[in-house]
């Protein structure tokens, strides 16, 4: 096991916690999380990535385990949350790093790719549309507005908090035991998620990543000229594979892998297969 150390980084309105691993003088890869993970979501990648000589950070995002909460929905916004990861990557020292982003994490960093290419080398996409197609599919695809119901659920006060809590956390464990193939996670991996959620104000910051996206005020749109790699389980319960191709067609440098019997979980299901190939795209001019 690769040596992490815990380190906190002020930026102007938050504190982000965060894990970093490997060799500081190397290039950066930088791993944002998703929904309802934190920065153990990675720790597969990153003891593989450290020991292949890569400089790994792990932050928890805002709202997220051990990083600041603020109160307001509109401290959720990509604007917010993307400006974090900026302000991050500076701090870190490095002029360029390669973004490697899950789920909601993914989301930031497509929307950093559009905004802020000259901070990137490379763009590492694991199963999360381009903003674009996922905006378009939730108007006009019926699948996919059922698959995000709990989106729309998200958007009530209280209740998706109280929920979530119920019975030690089930409905959030069963999130992702639910959704991913058998013995994905361990009781050990969901009991070092339970002390994420049971951070003070945790579930409420976290949720409030949904109820912000109607604030949001981005274009999100653009083409991605940054070369992207985009990796895709099509088992995905949640958002529906017919998303992948078109979002890698706004790539103009950009290649897509799909592991046929990965679920939305894939760097947790087939680590081996997903470290791989990031380890190859990485490598590749």
């Amino acid at each position: 096991m690769t040596k992490l150390q815990h380190r906190y980084f002020d930026l102007p309105d938050v504190r982000l916690h965060a894990v970093r691993a490997g060799d500081e003088t190397g290039e950066t890869l930088l791993f944002l999380h998703g929904f309802p993970e934190h920065w153990y979501g990675w720790h597969r990648q990153l003891d593989f990535f450290a020991a292949a000589g890569y400089d790994v950070v792990a932050p928890d995002q805002r709202g997220y385990n051990l990083s600041s909460k603020p109160k307001a929905v509109e401290a959720y916004t990509l604007d917010k949350l993307t400006g974090d990861i900026v302000r991050l990557i500076s701090q870190l020292g490095k002029e360029q790093v390669v973004l490697v982003g899950h789920d909601w994490g993914g989301l930031v960093a497509w929307t950093l790719a559009m905004h802020f290419p000259h901070l990137l080398r490379k763009l590492v996409i694991l199963n999360i549309p381009h903003p674009a197609i996922m905006q378009e599919h939730l108007r006009r695809n019926p699948k996919q507005m059922l698959r995000s119901w709990y989106a729309a659920f998200f958007q009530l006060p209280l209740l998706p908090e109280q929920a979530a809590q119920a019975f030690d956390f089930k409905a959030l464990s069963q999130a992702m035991t639910g959704t991913s193939r058998p013995h994905t996670f361990s009781e050990e991996d969901l009991a070092i998620y339970k002390e994420g959620w049971q951070q003070p104000n945790a579930l409420t910051s976290m949720i409030n990543w949904y109820r912000a996206f109607k604030h949001n005020h981005l274009d999100l749109s653009s083409k991605i000229e940054v070369p992207t790699f985009m990796i895709w389980g099509k088992e995905d319960t949640a958002l529906g594979v017919e998303m992948a191709e078109p979002s890698i067609a706004l790539c103009p440098k950009g290649r897509l892998v799909f592991l046929d019997e990965a679920t939305h979980w894939l760097h947790h299901e087939q680590p081996d297969r997903v470290n791989q190939e990031i380890l190859t795209f990485l490598r590749s001019n």
